[in-house]
């Protein structure tokens, strides 16, 4: 195995390695008396810490086999009845150091060397027992290598996954969504059917929609199914994890192949008839991570959202999601029929960013209508004008440019 591969600090092998000193010293070794001085301390405060480690670790402290910690033996430590002499009385006398020992683990080598799906199934439920974080994290980037490309192996952590109870399902699920193999149609299609089924803990579906995220495209079908778990009012987080998933491939597949209209049909559907609003906010925001420009029909649908819609979060995304189309102009129309209806100031504020972001120069004459008709925004209009007549177009320089003159909150993803 590879250490590019395992990602695994070396304190973690000492146990499955014997020690063997740098070949080249570290630092001036000319004065030999003085290094063995040093070395001779060094080793001593080894042996303490194993002393003080082995001293309060009782019986109930050693865990599983596996993640059991076991402290490699330094060549030279102090042995016999030295060791068991313990420090001088000065040192007793005063506050005790206690000095960490680097990790490591019993058997780890071995089950590198053979390890099977279900060696490794063990390995995780008694890493999960022990309460032992990192070495589930290094178990599950193995499950990710052991299934590689093979399905039945994939469909195996699926099956895992079912049964098990937290956390051992998004372990399996997320060492699985890492694995080229997620993408076979017979795993994919188990994937959907676990994110469908109301039997099981909203959590555990929500898992298996999260490891879809890899996927390179949907087929029509599994679109379709996904946006029913998100517009599903008892899908709870599932709703949004279903989503955020389509809103990820759909990116995948847009920088792949340029493809994003069927998933934005989907995210707009969802967008403007979902019953939570975090769903609803979310389905809008996701095209903000590819930012492909909308079509003119899209530009209708966004306008009534930012009309009609009675989260102020919501309206505020939507006029965000306006700003990159194909048709400024119809942009700026839609800005200015719902101005008039909007009383919120920092909804209003949305209206007029996000109409120069969509128009540049060209919206400064909607710009300043709105600043006559609410003069809290008259500076912002001042601010605009002034950069444009820079001769600066590009709007990101531009917003580096603009003060805030407002005390609103940015969504995620907006220019700030």
């Amino acid at each position: 195995m590879s250490p590019a591969r395992l990602h695994v600090p070396d304190g973690w092998r000492a146990c499955a390695r014997p020690f063997s000193p740098p070949r080249e010293p570290p630092f001036d070794m000319t004065s030999r008396p003085l290094f063995k001085v040093a070395l001779a301390g060094l080793v001593l405060l080894v042996a303490l810490g194993v002393v003080w480690w082995r001293g309060t670790t009782g019986p109930d402290d050693a865990g599983p086999p596996l993640p059991v910690a076991a402290i490699p033996s330094a060549p030279g430590a102090v042995t016999g009845d030295a060791a068991a002499a313990g420090p001088p009385p000065a040192a007793r006398a005063g506050p005790r150091e206690e000095i960490p020992m680097p990790g490591c683990w019993d058997g780890l080598a071995a089950l590198d060397r053979s390890a099977t799906m279900e060696s490794l199934h063990a390995a995780v439920a008694a890493a999960i027992q022990a309460r032992d974080t990192a070495l589930v994290a290094y178990l599950q980037e193995r499950l990710t290598e052991l299934v590689g490309n093979d399905p039945d192996r994939a469909l195996q952590l699926v099956e895992w996954a079912v049964k098990a109870a937290p956390p051992e399902p998004a372990i399996y699920l997320e060492a699985l969504k890492a694995a080229p193999a997620v993408r076979h149609p017979r795993v994919t299609e188990k994937l959907v059917a676990v994110a469908e089924d109301k039997s099981l803990a909203t959590p555990d579906r929500a898992s298996a929609l999260d490891a879809l995220e890899t996927q390179h495209r949907f087929t029509p079908e599994t679109r379709g199914r996904l946006k029913a778990i998100a517009l599903d009012d008892s899908a709870d987080s599932a709703a949004w994890v279903a989503t955020r998933t389509l809103g990820r491939v759909m990116k995948e597949d847009y920088e792949r192949t340029g493809t994003y209209a069927p998933y934005w049909k989907d995210l707009l559907d969802i967008g403007t008839t979902s019953d939570d609003t975090a769903v609803r906010l979310l389905a809008l925001e996701m095209p903000s991570y590819s930012d492909p420009l909308l079509d003119s029909d899209s530009i209708d649908a966004l306008a009534k959202v930012m009309r009609t819609d009675k989260e102020r979060d919501v309206r505020e995304m939507a006029a965000f999601r306006l700003a990159v189309t194909e048709d400024p102009q119809k942009a700026l129309a839609a800005y200015r029929a719902a101005f008039d209806g909007e009383h919120d100031l920092c909804v209003r504020w949305a209206f007029l960013r996000f109409a120069v972001r969509a128009a540049g120069a060209d919206a400064l004459p909607l710009v300043e209508e709105f600043a006559r008709k609410d003069p809290r925004l008259r500076q912002d209009y001042l601010d605009f004008k002034a950069l444009y007549a820079t001769g600066t177009t590009d709007f990101a320089r531009i917003w580096l440019g603009k003060k805030e003159h407002h005390d609103c909150v940015v969504e995620e993803g907006a220019p700030h």
